[in-house]
């Protein structure tokens, strides 16, 4: 999901992939991916949080992935984003926006509402 990013800033600056990375992952906090689907239709397929950078590599934390569930007589797409059950590991950031997480979204100890 990240390669595209890397390529894109790899294609205006001459910086090292590390480099790119590190920006990359203290940038962005969630990243929702968007995937045209054999019926021509964009569904959102996944929402990842970036959870940091560990040995020059993006950690990526899923939250949401789509359950393709097949083609309706019509020939659409059918499914439904699923929780994959991992919590948010960063909830601090919504929490000094001022926005609520849900209980179940975040991490057990430490976490408030």
């Amino acid at each position: 999901m990240l390669i595209r990013l890397e390529t894109m800033v790899l294609s205006g600056a001459n910086l090292p992939v590390e480099v790119i990375r590190k920006q990359i992952s203290s940038a962005i906090d969630i990243m929702v991916h968007l995937t045209r689907m054999r019926d021509k239709s964009r569904k959102i397929t996944e929402i990842s949080e970036i959870a940091g950078l560990s040995e020059g590599e993006v950690i990526l934390n899923p939250l949401f992935v789509f359950d393709d569930r097949g083609e309706d007589e019509a020939g659409k797409v059918n499914g439904e984003l699923i929780y994959t059950g991992n919590p948010l590991i960063n909830d601090w950031k919504c929490r000094m926006a001022g926005v609520r997480t849900p209980a179940w979204l975040r991490i057990g100890k430490g976490a408030s509402s």
